[in-house]
């Protein structure tokens, strides 16, 4: 599509923490080894930018968000085997440096130059997407791009999230027989909680606010029991989970990225068992947990960040139809409604909304 060269694209721009605008930006430029893809739809994940001043400090300030992001090709590098124009493809967006201390020790997810499109360099809200590789450049090459072949538009765009949710039950390692509790019902945590149960988990507890969020995990099935907690007052609620359990749960999953939640969260670990700490949390948020508690019940805490390499697996386990993700997306916005979709998640009443450039 040699006519692309030198054009223009509609793409979704931030110029400071909540301050947007649509602007025409250049078209990129396709390399031997890269795969332009025009995007039927992408996601609006509540990552910054899309949040408020007091996380943004943390990110890049301008940049054209969209951190979840499928496409079909429109464009071939001339080295590019294996995709054919029209293949509908999902971009791993998680960029690394290759050539760090963790790098180089296989350990590429502590990259000291991680990057995330979308996050920190522009990302997928544009008529055309080339997923990046290269810190500074808007184009990558096709080791990043993964061919999608049974889901929808939709729910394709819960790859990104259900790579995460891979990563973190690597992370987890659950032996067979183990009872959990999840606490939040986001998009990962509800895969999470599917992947636990197809991998050892005999009994899957989840407990987030009364809403749509829980409706959605009661049809997904996503869990074994759901604790809908009210809003304002959940405390009765908190008391009689650990009435019902107390012995805890082998494994506690805190994915609300709340930091009482996360205090809390510890109380409910069974002796031996492990708290994985799977939020997003502002970088001044602080947990006080009593040293002689983890010492004493021999509690494992772990983190579980993004993910690298756990695509593959992603499209395999969605493409199969085990981890259900119908209904999920609940609202499409077109690009120029983007506030309105802003509004939208802000209202507490979507679980994932998607953009149509």
């Amino acid at each position: 599509m040699a006519e692309l060269t030198g054009k223009t694209m509609k793409a979704l721009y931030y110029t400071a923490p909540e301050h947007f605008e649509i602007r025409q930006v250049p078209i990129p430029e396709v390399g031997d080894d890269d795969v332009l893809l025009k995007g039927p739809l992408l996601v609006y994940d509540p990552h910054p930018p899309e949040l408020t001043p007091r996380t943004f400090e943390q990110f890049i300030a301008v940049l054209i968000p969209g951190h979840e992001a499928i496409g079909s090709i429109v464009k071939l590098g001339k080295n590019v085997k294996g995709f054919a124009i029209g293949d509908r493809c999902v971009a791993d967006v998680g960029v690394t440096c290759e050539n760090c201390f963790y790098c180089r020790r296989g350990q590429s997810l502590l990259c000291e130059d991680f990057n995330s499109r979308g996050v920190t360099q522009d990302g997928g809200f544009a008529d055309y997407d080339v997923p990046d590789d290269d810190p500074g450049r808007y184009l990558s090459q096709q080791k990043k791009l993964y061919k999608i072949h049974n889901l929808t538009d939709e729910e394709s765009t819960l790859l990104e999230p259900a790579a995460c949710a891979i990563h973190g039950l690597d992370k987890l390692a659950p032996p067979v027989g183990i009872e959990v509790l999840l606490l939040g019902a986001g998009p990962t945590g509800l895969i999470l909680a599917q992947l636990l149960k197809l991998n050892g988990a005999s009994r899957v507890v989840i407990a987030a606010n009364k809403g749509i969020k829980m409706d959605i995990a009661k049809d997904l099935e996503a869990g074994d029991e759901y604790i809908e907690l009210d809003r304002q007052n959940p405390d009765a609620q908190w008391q009689k989970l650990k009435e019902d359990n107390p012995y805890g749960f082998d494994v506690v999953v805190e994915a609300t990225g709340v930091e009482k939640l996360a205090n809390e969260s510890i109380n409910y670990v069974r002796r031996g068992g492990t708290l994985m700490i799977y939020g997003v949390y502002e970088n001044k948020a602080l947990v006080h947990w009593p040293p002689s508690k983890i010492f004493g019940d021999e509690i494992k805490i772990i983190g579980s960040f993004s993910q690298t390499y756990c695509f593959p697996r992603a499209v395999a386990y969605l493409d199969s139809g085990k981890i259900k993700t119908k209904g999920m997306v609940t609202d499409v916005f077109k690009l120029d409604d983007y506030q309105k979709a802003l509004d939208k998640m802000s209202s507490r009443g979507a679980l994932k909304i998607a953009i149509k450039p």
